[in-house]
């Protein structure tokens, strides 16, 4: 019978540590993303913290790791940080942000809305609406129209862009 009582008592003590720690780590959860400005839902990815591995659409042959997806009531919404102050969104960084709500409806086939951008002074809800898709599928298009030919038209004059550019191969003007 003591031994009973024991591992009653033992494991009730186990029980609060247990939930102490969940609540530990909800308000370091909570901190993190009032930090960060991640609007609330449940987050369902994250690249951040540790690598994850890329989604895919296999409509598009795309792949992309945002930087948060967020399931907001019935959609889910890629939230991707950026380090720079800017004074309003780069379109680079629009079209990256299209080209993930892009794979996230044809992954989890779902409808995405709109994305996220969050600058260190800033964020931007960037409804991804008809114009935005068809830019980006125009992007797309060029981009696979430049890698048929083996040539890329670089766009910056940006050293440190170029040496950690991921189609360097194919560029006849690299810098560096």
């Amino acid at each position: 019978m003591n031994l009973l009582l024991f591992l009653g008592i033992a494991l009730f003590i186990f029980s609060i540590l247990l939930f102490l720690i969940g609540k530990l780590i909800s308000r370091r959860i909570l901190k993190s993303k009032k930090l960060l400005r991640i609007p609330n839902g449940e987050i369902t990815y994250t690249d951040l913290n540790v690598p994850a591995k890329p989604i895919f659409s296999k409509r598009h042959l795309l792949s992309g790791k945002p930087d948060y997806i967020m399931k907001n009531k019935e959609s889910l919404i890629p939230v991707e940080i950026k380090s720079g102050n800017n004074s309003k969104p780069q379109k680079n960084h629009v079209l990256q942000l299209a080209c993930y709500c892009q794979i996230i409806e044809d992954f989890y086939s779902s409808f995405t809305p709109y994305g996220i951008l969050i600058y260190p002074n800033s964020d931007y809800k960037i409804i991804f609406n008809p114009k935005l898709r068809f830019d980006l599928e125009n992007i797309i298009n060029e981009m696979r129209a430049s890698l048929k030919k083996n040539y890329i038209e670089r766009n910056h004059d940006n050293l440190m862009k170029c040496k950690n550019c991921s189609i360097r191969n194919y560029c006849n003007q690299k810098l560096g």
